[in-house]
């Protein structure tokens, strides 16, 4: 699986650099060649700044030309108070923003004219994609819970029957060897960050779909539960290998101890990292495809990038899975090096 998931990976990214390197050099080819006269033509197409409205958190949820769901601002500040209008209120009739109340909405940043401190507690495309997430969750597993209520002692059916293996496979080949002992009371969390992620990663690869867990905010938030979940489970003999490691020469300890201070961050870090790059480089090299049918402005080009985007998307929705298994695999694998018993 390792093996399998190293290998993917490379070939990941060596497709990456292959297709940002020609995104890049073609991009700034249709640039010069393509710029608008002073006669007021239209601008050229500019895939970066398509590509960072892609991945990048906003304020309104763009699906298509024609179809953009604009979604609520909830500002506060001292000066103001609660403030809670549509965002449609920034754009004019030809999409360019304007100011509303005073409030302006720069880089997808709201600021106030009075430059007033602001509290933007809106709800932005990718919370609403977490909320999204939630209720899919809560509604597949709340089915899947009545499903064994009404069928006792029966063979599993429908939705049923596709949730149970991915269910016992997590609990009994991924949470349960590497905690050990004590594994039953962790097996909620891990499953549900199982779930969260995988079908985060899934939905972010439908058309017009939000880029959830491809935000950093969104990575370090399931690491930071991951590192208090850890620290807070660790026994004795945890603290004492990374406090006083049991077996060193006083000299050397001085310099382990820096060191393992700094494990116990960086390994939620690698979580966060690892999850962000994976996914957000994903969505690059896919847009990278589909605007280069548009940079070239050529069929053969659109139906070649279209072929490849075929074989990339497959790839990704293989990586969607691995990358959920990796993460709970390696938050298994912390807390079970929290909780091990000292060996005697």
């Amino acid at each position: 699986m390792v093996d399998n998931y190293l290998r993917i990976n490379t070939l990941k990214f060596r497709t990456i650099r292959v297709f940002l390197a020609l995104s890049l050099i073609f991009s700034t080819l249709n640039t010069l060649q393509a710029a608008p006269s002073e006669g007021g033509e239209d601008e050229a197409f500019n895939p970066g700044d398509m590509i960072m409205h892609h991945i990048l958190d906003s304020h309104t949820w763009h699906f298509w030309d024609g179809f953009t769901v604009y979604l609520p601002v909830i500002v506060y500040s001292k000066e103001y108070g609660l403030e809670m209008f549509s965002s449609k209120n920034f754009f004019d009739e030809n999409h360019n923003t304007v100011p509303y109340k005073g409030y302006r909405l720069e880089h997808e940043h709201i600021v106030h004219e009075s430059g007033a401190k602001i509290y933007d507690f809106s709800i932005t495309k990718n919370v609403a994609a977490l909320f999204l997430n939630a209720i899919f969750m809560l509604v597949v597993f709340l089915s899947v819970a009545r499903a064994y209520k009404k069928r006792q002692k029966q063979a599993p059916k429908g939705l049923q029957s596709l949730m149970e293996p991915i269910i016992l496979y997590i609990k009994d080949e991924v949470v349960k060897p590497n905690i050990g002992k004590g594994y039953e009371k962790y097996v909620p969390y891990l499953l549900t960050l199982f779930f969260f992620i995988w079908f985060g990663n899934l939905w972010g690869l439908l058309p017009g779909a939000a880029n959830l867990t491809g935000n950093i905010a969104v990575t370090a938030t399931l690491a930071f539960f991951t590192f208090v979940i850890t620290n807070v489970s660790g026994n004795a003999n945890y603290w004492k290998h990374i406090f006083w490691t049991p077996g060193v020469p006083l000299p050397l300890r001085l310099i382990i101890l820096p060191v393992e201070l700094i494990g116990v961050i960086t390994k939620p870090i690698s979580l966060l990292i690892r999850l962000f790059v994976a996914i957000s480089a994903g969505h690059i090299v896919i847009l990278s495809l589909i605007a280069m049918a548009f940079i070239f402005h050529s069929w053969a080009v659109g139906i070649g990038s279209s072929l490849v985007l075929v074989f990339i998307n497959l790839i990704e929705i293989l990586v969607a899975t691995i990358q959920a298994y990796v993460f709970t695999i390696f938050t298994s694998v912390y807390i079970g090096l929290a909780t091990e018993e000292a060996h005697h």
